[in-house]
């Protein structure tokens, strides 16, 4: 397809030579064409939406859509294209369908319930740390050993799901969070995951336990509220998204700390309060949700002082929201005691990822327990020569040696 204007560079973008940090046309664009368009992986050129207030303004108005089923719809890849609507998720839904099954989940993630349930996730870092230092000291891929499985028990704890099946799924999300996969790869992936929560609702339904897809059976599909499939086109979700984005949040954030070793030490030595702060912030510079929402117009609407016409596509990124300086004084910079918590790092308005006070917890009590337990972490191979996930939803790192 013939590119219609002559600036709609591809996206993504190349990251530069710090990894850690967005793509330099990207920065460029947020302070020099903070709209624009660009050109996808099927020729079709959506608008870039790059500064905070931009970008929040698309995600929390009504007259944009989520629905990859709509023309124009700026899809990240053929794979996600071809799954469409038809995975049920609730990212990819709108309003008023999309609030009522919210809402059957808010209270499940709710800040008083998952603070509850920080001593049972403390224990389970301190459980891995004590694998850890019960062995030779490395190296050791911390992905593996610890940033993976932890927020994988967590997850199957709070959902019902049988630890033991975490190769089940960690294999299958591995397909339906890349980009580089076939749209039958995808299919397949998604159906398989679909089935295997479907076999797992149908036993709740006859013995429910104490845990969020019991409850969604319970209070949910009896009473005719929601079907199970429904149930577990949730849980999917809810599966994926709760052990992937923490676990490259953890691998991410350890790396970029040990880069910055007064950084390190902040978070080291820190009170609860700096390490939550500490939390906000590596949220920020380090935006894992790093290929943009996507979005189509319902209506024609204004964005950063240009049109943007019913029908076309809509990609706001928020790691450039992230970085931008008229939020975030000197935002290339890695600071922890900056105050942070209003990034966009989880999203915004009716989109805002449902699991963030889980994440949060998760993340706090990860730097705050690995550094302070393990004062001698360090990388076992330079930064640059590591693997960045480049091609899947979240950024993250392949592999993470340390040593201590």
């Amino acid at each position: 397809m013939t590119s219609a204007h002559a600036d709609a560079a591809e996206f993504p973008m190349p990251r530069g030579r710090c990894p850690f940090d967005p793509p330099p046309e990207l920065t460029r664009r947020l302070s020099e064409e903070p709209v624009s368009r660009v050109r996808i992986w099927d020729g079709s050129e959506p608008w870039l939406v790059t500064r905070y207030d931009d970008v929040r303004a698309v995600l929390g108005d009504r007259r944009v859509s989520s629905q990859p089923d709509r023309s124009g719809y700026p899809a990240f890849s053929a794979a996600f294209a071809a799954r469409g609507a038809a995975s049920g998720s609730l990212v990819t839904m709108d309003d008023p369908q999309h609030a009522v099954l919210r809402r059957m989940l808010t209270g499940q993630f709710m800040i008083k319930r998952v603070e509850a349930m920080r001593p049972r996730i403390q224990q389970v870092v301190d459980e891995l740390i004590d694998d850890l230092l019960s062995g030779p000291g490395g190296p050791v891929d911390l992905v593996e050993a610890f940033a993976l499985p932890m927020p994988s028990l967590v997850i199957c704890e709070l959902l019902g799901v049988p630890y033991s099946d975490r190769a089940v799924f960690h294999r299958l999300s591995k397909v339906l969070v890349a980009n580089d996969v076939s749209p039958e790869q995808t299919r397949a992936a998604t159906e398989e995951l679909l089935a295997f929560l479907h076999d797992l609702i149908r036993a709740k339904r006859a013995v429910p336990g104490d845990d969020l897809l019991s409850r969604l059976v319970v209070e949910q599909v009896v009473p005719g509220r929601m079907t199970e499939e429904d149930a577990a086109a949730m849980g999917r979700v809810l599966l994926v998204a709760g052990h992937e984005t923490t676990a490259n949040m953890i691998t991410l954030g350890t790396a970029a700390l040990l880069r910055h070793p007064a950084q390190l030490a902040a978070v080291r030595e820190g009170t609860p309060d700096l390490v939550a702060n500490a939390v906000e912030e590596l949220l920020r510079y380090l935006t894992i949700a790093h290929l943009g929402r996507r979005r189509t117009a319902t209506e024609d609407i204004e964005i950063g002082g240009r049109t943007i016409h019913a029908g076309e596509g809509i990609i706001p990124t928020l790691e450039s929201a992230n970085r931008d300086a008229s939020r975030f004084p000197q935002p290339d910079e890695l600071d922890v005691t900056r105050s942070a918590r209003h990034h966009v790092a989880f999203g915004h308005g009716p989109h805002t990822c449902l699991g963030q006070p889980l994440a949060r917890v998760e993340l706090q009590v990860v730097y705050g327990t690995l550094f302070r337990r393990i004062p001698t972490l360090r990388l076992a191979r330079p930064v640059d020569e590591l693997v960045f996930k480049h091609d899947t939803l979240a950024y993250g790192i392949h592999e993470l040696p340390v040593t201590w």
